[in-house]
């Protein structure tokens, strides 16, 4: 198999590394931990503080609804295109190497996002980011799958989960405090304390970790075709609401999909591609990633207008718009293991029919938010029920994707089902607005962007529901479960990468 085939979560494991195995309570376990956890945890941090910021970023740029979408888009968009050859890179080159130059990028990156002096800057900038989001995410989990004893792996990888939960669940809390206190600037400048531990931790005390077996090309046509296709499309769906039916708008989306059909013909056809198509021959594989796309597409576009409706609509700070978030994450950080054993008992067709719906349930709850909106009463039952669907759901589809496929692949089945849901978030945030109606300054307006927010939510809800019609129809009692110790997962923008097996070596 070659480097882009296996970077779908770099998770190669200890398998040929040339580190020595550390063990939990030893100096270099826990750096390797701090590490791994501070690093995950920037970009972690990042995809949930960077929503709360949006409606302070539109004001102080003087920047429209279009801005505000490439701000969350653009840094989607690189890391969905890169993430997997991100990890092929680790496991070429070497995983430290490889994950210090993506927290080194990614802080710059933050560094220029919180310096930007206007909205081209900041896309650029975000942009920039989430090319250092492809290289530090995957690297996390492979630095403590390479160097920790096989007795402690499981141990490490649990404490990094737990810890990444965490992170990912006070994030929006922290992004209102900032937003409110110092201002928006500092949702990205807050990046740089933490790569400042990181970095010098990992040089001096991560022993650096190679996959042997890595060799042959990367795939980087592969990468940058996809990445360019998605781009294309995503720039004709938010432009549309501004430009109409014009050549600006149909020469991208036109482009677009004539660059997919290259990127999918070119995969068929190299040696050695960064996404395998015939993975996708796999029946269970593919259905299982079309409900991870229809959910995590309702997901991002839930919690790109969320914040939005809170502010604008309600009224309420950025805190207390960040923190009315918080059940949701709360609810996956306490249940997913728990969910994740049932759905071993009673197999996975009954949760990834029942979470979706129980989303959707909690969507449509969400069309009673509107001025004057009462916490307790509008907007804690919607959380609450999305919150529990999130936890029916997220476990069982990850372990569902793993059992789909050979216990080698596993890691590479991860990481496309990643991507996907990255990319199904990307379109989403771009669709939205244009479904819903929305024009360039919606969002400055509350009654036109109230209305616009409810249709959104039932487009939203519609998703789910598709996704649970294709987990019902097409899901199959599954043969093995993901890791227990990456149960603890929080993040709303993609499943969660799992190592796979160690014994598929």
């Amino acid at each position: 198999m070659s480097d882009s085939a296996r970077a779908g979560a770099t998770t190669s494991g200890a398998v040929g590394t040339d580190a020595p195995a550390a063990r939990l309570g030893t100096r270099t376990g826990r750096a390797v931990l701090l590490t791994a956890v501070l690093g995950s945890g920037m970009a972690m941090l990042d995809s949930t503080v960077v929503n709360v910021a949006l409606p302070h970023i539109g004001a102080d740029l003087n920047a429209d609804l279009a801005v505000l979408q490439w701000t969350v888009n653009a840094y989607m968009l690189t890391l969905a295109g890169l993430i997997l050859l991100g990890g092929a890179l680790g496991d070429r080159f070497g995983r430290r190497r490889v994950f210090v130059v993506g927290v080194v990028w990614f802080a710059l990156a933050s560094l220029l996002c919180g310096l930007a002096p206007n909205a081209a800057v900041l896309i650029a900038a975000r942009a920039l980011q989430g090319i250092g989001g492809a290289l530090l995410t995957p690297g996390s989990l492979a630095l403590i799958q390479a160097v920790f004893h096989p007795d402690d792996r499981a141990g490490a990888v649990g404490a990094w989960s737990g810890l990444g939960g965490v992170a990912s669940a006070v994030g929006p809390f922290v992004g209102g405090w900032l937003v409110d206190g110092p201002g928006w600037r500092w949702v990205f400048l807050i990046n740089l304390p933490l790569a400042a531990v990181c970095v010098p931790v990992a040089l001096r005390y991560v022993p650096e970790t190679r996959d042997p077996r890595a060799h042959g090309r990367f795939d980087v046509l592969g990468a940058a075709l996809g990445a360019l296709a998605l781009g294309a499309v995503t720039y004709a769906l938010i432009a549309a609401p501004q430009k109409g039916a014009s050549p600006w708008v149909i020469g991208p989306a036109v482009g677009g999909v004539l660059l997919g059909v290259a990127f999918w013909w070119v995969e068929r056809r190299r040696a050695e591609p960064m996404l395998p198509p015939g993975i996708f021959a796999n029946r269970m594989f593919s259905s299982v990633n079309a409900v991870t796309v229809c959910v995590y597409a309702a997901f991002s576009g839930f919690f790109f207008l969320a914040v939005l409706q809170l502010q604008i609509v309600v009224g309420w700070s950025a805190l207390a718009a960040g923190t009315a978030l918080l059940p949701t994450t709360v609810l996956m950080l306490l249940l997913s293991a728990r969910s994740g054993r049932f759905a071993q008992v009673i197999g996975p067709r009954i949760p990834l029919t029942v979470g979706p719906l129980l989303c959707a349930a909690g969507l449509l709850l969400m069309t009673r938010v509107g001025p004057g909106a009462v916490y307790w009463r509008d907007v804690l039952p919607a959380l609450v029920v999305l919150g529990m669907g999130m936890v029916v759901l997220v476990a069982p589809l990850t372990s569902t994707v793993l059992a789909s496929v050979d216990v080698g692949r596993a890691g590479l089945a991860s990481g496309i089902n990643n991507a996907a849901a990255r990319a199904a978030g990307l379109i989403a945030v771009a669709a939205l607005p244009l479904l819903a109606g929305m024009g360039p300054d919606t969002y400055r307006d509350p009654d036109a962007f109230t209305g616009a927010f409810h249709r959104s939510m039932l487009f939203c809800a519609g998703s789910l529901v598709v996704g649970a019609i294709l987990g019902w129809s097409t899901v199959r009692p599954a043969g093995r479960r993901c890791r227990p110790e990456t149960a603890y997962h929080c993040g709303v923008s993609a499943p969660p990468l799992d190592p796979g097996d160690e014994s598929s070596a």
